[in-house]
């Protein structure tokens, strides 16, 4: 438990936080990062939702991953790094916010590849500032919803001029997205708990 101030009415409050979620233990909790929802809480005062930012690591020991949210900057400790390195076939991400973990959990269920999404991602803008004749496409934050239909389209949305956009997308594009990464084998993420986002990507790619 932790005491938090409402965004509105700044009343102060006791609420509960997971510093680590293991999907094993309590499968409930991955349908509340899936949704968000396990970072949101309500005002008793004044009815605010509000999002609450707090460290969490994330694991899901079927599906081999674990993603660690640290809001604050800090990294995770040497020792903890070391441990998590002998995971055989483990997926170790780190994310700052928690719409990254949101999105890398849901990533991981809809079996997708997060380093081919970021690349899919990256032509994704490229293609949607040609098609619309604005750079400021370029730099839109990306975020994968889900994927839907038959023909297994991404879908994704996106801030853009105060109101929240969603842009659809052929499964041909993840497809490609892999290939031009086949090409180019020396993009892969550190080893350990790595940060991988556009930020990462545009080491490579720009």
């Amino acid at each position: 438990m932790v005491r938090a101030n409402c965004s509105h009415c700044s009343q102060a409050h006791s609420v509960e936080t997971y510093p680590s979620i293991n999907t094993a233990l309590d499968p409930d909790l991955k349908s509340r990062v899936r949704d968000g929802s396990l970072f949101v809480w309500e005002c008793p005062h004044c009815g605010t939702r509000n999002l609450l930012k707090y460290q969490t690591l994330y694991h899901d020991p079927e599906g081999r991953l674990m993603v660690w949210l640290l809001p604050g900057g800090e990294e995770p400790p040497q020792a903890v790094e070391e441990a998590v390195k002998a995971l055989e076939g483990y997926t170790l991400r780190l994310v700052r916010e928690v719409g990254d973990l949101v999105e890398k959990v849901n990533i991981h269920e809809a079996g997708l590849d997060d380093v081919t999404l970021e690349m899919c991602k990256h032509v994704t803008r490229m293609e949607l500032a040609e098609k619309h004749r604005r750079d400021d496409f370029l730099d839109a934050p990306l975020k994968f919803y889900r994927m839907e239909g038959a023909d297994n389209e991404l879908v994704f949305s996106f801030p853009l001029d105060g109101q929240l956009q969603v842009v659809n997308i052929g499964f041909n594009v993840y497809e490609d997205a892999r290939g031009i990464l086949s090409r180019h084998p020396d993009v892969a993420p550190e080893p350990g708990f790595a940060q991988v986002d556009a930020a990462w990507l545009s080491r490579y790619f720009r």
